[in-house]
């Protein structure tokens, strides 16, 4: 039988990555953001790798950069994470 479920409520860390921002990046993830690369043009795109459980995967600037509940990390679009999360005050 197909049930509904909801997502518990968890707060989570994250950082938007930006070039400007990589050396915050690198310690928000334990240098496990690394091999920043930068297009050589005006207004170039800044990508970088992050070792998550799945593997290597790329993060594109503005992507955010989010730690999950057991310490990993991964990156995720800025329009899926502005969907799911919003900004907890405490």
């Amino acid at each position: 039988m197909v049930q509904k479920f909801v997502k518990k409520q968890i707060v989570i860390e994250a950082i938007k990555f930006t070039r400007i921002n990589w050396d915050e990046v690198k310690d928000f993830t334990q240098n496990k953001a690394h091999s920043l690369k930068c297009e050589r043009r005006i207004n170039g795109i800044g990508s970088c790798i992050i070792n998550t459980l799945e593997g290597n995967m790329t993060a594109i600037e503005n992507d955010y950069i989010i730690k999950g509940i057991n310490g990993e990390f991964y990156p995720c679009k800025p329009d899926i994470f502005e969907k799911t999360y919003e900004l907890f005050n405490y």
